[in-house]
């Protein structure tokens, strides 16, 4: 597995190098010190992964991932960064990045990265817990266009807000089968691949 690191700051850089390569399975092809070497590194280093702080001076983490992703939408993108900020997890979801760990978590990076790798998507036990709460609406938003039923609209309220199959289940009084049958009619309905992207698609509708 081939991971670009870019960070502002070289000694983090160096550190997770190091702490990354560790691990036999991991090899650091790159390391990027801004937004703009992202980008740049990417496009030639073409790595399995790109982790990536956001906040840095120029052109942000987010920025760069909106130019890469809008270049290559497979692109494997985990920021790995000091802030749990709300905006930033929101955008984060927002744009269709990969992951969103902190630093502090320095055990986790490497169970994230192979997680990616495989296919997943990685949000820090901070985060996660941040999700809920950030999607929760503050008015009824208008999803008429949608041409979704009363009943995939509580399913996917329930989605959003971080509920199993089986709470769905419980609280709508439905089987788990039921639930995973509308939850898969919704995501080939709305053109969305997964429940993250169901719930990001609920949150872009508030």
């Amino acid at each position: 597995m081939n991971v670009l690191i870019v960070d502002d700051d070289r000694l983090v850089s160096s550190s997770l190098k190091t702490i990354l390569e560790a691990d036999s399975t991991v090899h650091v092809s790159g390391i990027g010190n801004s937004g703009a070497e992202a980008v740049a590194l990417y496009n030639e280093l073409n790595p399995d992964i790109l982790l990536m702080d956001i906040r840095m001076d120029g052109m942000t983490g987010i920025e760069a991932t909106k130019i890469l992703l809008g270049e290559n939408s497979e692109a494997k993108i985990l920021f790995l960064t000091t802030f749990s900020d709300d905006d930033y997890i929101v955008e984060a979801l927002r744009i269709g990045a990969k992951g969103y760990i902190l630093k502090q978590n320095f055990e986790s990076i490497v169970p994230a990265l192979k997680a990616v790798f495989s296919g997943q998507r990685v949000f820090g036990d901070a985060i996660v817990s941040k999700i809920p709460s950030l999607m929760k609406q503050k008015e009824q938003p208008n999803f008429s266009r949608f041409k979704l039923s009363e009943r995939e609209l509580s399913i996917i309220k329930q989605v959003a807000n971080g509920k199993s199959n089986r709470e769905i289940a419980q609280n709508l009084f439905l089987s788990e089968g039921t639930v995973r049958n509308y939850i898969s009619t919704i995501l080939e309905k709305l053109a969305l691949r997964d429940r993250t992207q169901l719930a990001i698609f609920y949150y872009k509708q508030l």
